[in-house]
């Protein structure tokens, strides 16, 4: 049996982790102009890179308010829309992480937004844990193509892509190295 060729990728270097720091104390300070510096803000961390990234973020905005800043993790495996039954059905039951977010503004965290369904069931799964003063969403980056009418309140960096390239944001503490690539098809 053969196997279908597959086609030559081109990977580029499109930000490094310098970049991706400051583009973190960048929304850090935006997060602060549009809520304040108080403990009114939940950061919460989508799986899998935007947990790090949220634990990065909350450290930031904590230094420059002077406040412990809460981050959560929030799982949203029991949200998605977007994967085949049998995944679905294989995620681990829903974790309902501490802390409340009631009257408070949250500010969700994920590595890349493509065509939203990510961010539509962070939401699904946060209106488990009750009823936000107001939802945010930062990402690292923003590549487009929407399928959802969903953007992004903060974004580290907008890369404009094929639908065919792959956006590949890695953050040290699961990859060794903070860097994001664009991977495209050679034609």
């Amino acid at each position: 049996m053969t196997q279908a060729a597959q086609p030559a990728q081109t990977e580029s270097l499109v930000a490094t982790g310098e970049d991706m720091n400051r583009a973190l104390k960048r929304i850090a300070h935006e997060i602060v102009e549009r809520n304040g510096a108080g403990s009114s803000v939940v950061i919460a961390g989508i799986p899998t890179r935007g947990v790090p990234l949220a634990r990065r973020l909350g450290a930031i905005l904590g230094k420059l308010g002077g406040v412990d800043v809460e981050v959560l993790e929030l799982p949203i495996e029991g949200h998605r829309d977007d994967r085949p039954d049998a995944d679905t059905a294989a995620a681990e039951p829903s974790v309902r992480p501490a802390g409340d977010v009631n009257g408070r503004a949250v500010v969700l965290v994920d590595d890349v937004i493509f065509h939203g369904r990510t961010a539509r069931a962070a939401l699904d799964a946060l209106t488990e844990l009750g009823r936000p003063a107001a939802v945010q969403l930062a990402v690292m980056v923003d590549r487009g193509h929407r399928e959802l009418p969903i953007r992004a309140d903060y974004v580290g960096k907008n890369i404009p892509t094929q639908m065919s390239d792959r956006v590949r944001v890695m953050v040290k503490e699961i990859d060794g190295v903070d860097s994001v690539f664009l991977l495209r098809d050679c034609d």
